[in-house]
Parts: structure tokens; C-alpha cells; sequence
């Protein structure tokens, strides 16, 4: 069996597999013809598919807790619908993918279950839930950066790059309703 990094940063390496196929990736963005012209290990993009699609379940989860635990207030709360109503469409994305590629999609873990595995008990305040939805959307970012090197063709890099680039804008969004100062440094993403 194959050793799989759940973390988020760790999303698209596993033992054996450095990243997705082109046709994974091909078929993620909606591009079926071109993902027909890829080769690929298909049964380790599936299985690295279903990892991202559990985080995108948790990501789900996370901002459902959110929202339910009367801590955010609008327009906060407002805007982790909108969030959240952008990891459905990411997971909706996946499960499509996954299944055109012969897989079975992983199934979501209940809300309880990710409360549990996030501390959800331990969020007290609207900005300790920004906090931890800030925590994920940064490590969804580095983790569709770390995989644009992979791609030789343009167009899957960026697919990837559009994804990061929604995942990073999120944490900006979180970023600025915790009144966070922007980064000192260049380069804060992807490292």
C-alpha cells in the first residue's frame, strides 16, 4: 500500500507517484479530449484524487461548522457560504474526475467526525474559526502550487495555477476579516 501525506502541502506526493498525470489533471479541468491524448498511472491519479477530494470534503465540513457554531457574524458568515459553495464545486469537480477515470470517489467523513479531527470544541470566538479556515485555504494554495513544476503542458499548469489562485484568494479574504497585515516578504505562497 501505497504512503499517502494527507496534509494539505503534502497533497499531490505519494511514495511512487510525484504528482497527477496530465490526464488526471486534464480531466479535473473538463478537458475530456485532452485527457484522452495523456497517458498516465490512472489508478495512483484516482487514488490522489480521492486524497485531495477528502480535503475538499473537510474544507466543506469545516466552513458547515463554521457557519452552524453562531460564531460568525455577517458579513463573515456570508462569506464562508460563498467559500464553502467553492469547495463544493472543487469536490463536485473530483468526484466527476474520478469517476470518468473509473474510480470510486471517497466517501465525506461526518461534520462531527472533522469537528473532531479539527478541535472544533477548542473555536471560541469568529476568529478562531477564520483562523483554522485561514489555516486550510493556505495549505489548499501550496498545495496546487507545488504541483504547476510538474506539468510540461501549459494548459495543465494552468489549471493548476487557477486553483491555487481560488484557494489563495480565499486566504486573502480570511486574511483581511482578521485585519492580518499583508506578508513583509514576496514569495509567501508555495514555499
Amino acid at each position: 500500500m501505497t504512503n499517502i501525506d494527507f496534509r494539505r502541502r503534502g497533497l499531490f506526493r505519494a511514495s511512487g507517484a510525484a504528482v497527477l498525470s496530465a490526464s488526471a489533471v486534464a480531466l479535473l479541468a473538463g478537458c475530456e479530449k485532452m485527457a484522452t491524448a495523456q497517458t498516465g498511472n490512472t489508478q495512483g491519479d484516482v487514488q490522489i484524487l480521492n486524497v485531495a477530494l477528502s480535503l475538499e470534503h473537510e474544507a466543506i465540513s469545516a466552513y458547515q461548522l463554521g457557519a452552524m457554531s453562531g460564531l460568525l457574524q455577517k458579513p463573515v458568515l456570508d462569506v464562508a457560504v460563498l467559500f464553502q459553495s467553492h469547495h463544493k464545486e472543487h469536490r463536485d469537480a473530483l468526484i466527476a474526475t474520478i469517476r470518468k477515470m473509473g474510480g470510486t470517489p471517497v466517501a465525506a467523513k461526518s461534520d462531527a467526525e472533522v469537528g473532531r479531527a479539527l478541535n472544533a470544541a477548542s473555536l471560541k470566538s469568529q476568529a478562531d474559526v477564520l483562523r483554522l479556515a485561514q489555516r486550510l485555504e493556505r495549505g489548499a494554495a501550496n498545495a496546487y502550487i507545488g504541483v504547476i513544476p510538474s506539468f510540461g503542458d501549459r494548459a495543465l499548469a494552468q489549471v493548476s495555477a487557477r486553483l491555487a489562485a481560488d484557494e489563495t484568494m480565499h486566504w486573502t479574504a480570511l486574511s483581511q476579516a482578521l485585519q492580518d497585515t499583508l506578508p513583509a516578504k514576496a514569495l509567501t505562497f508555495g514555499a
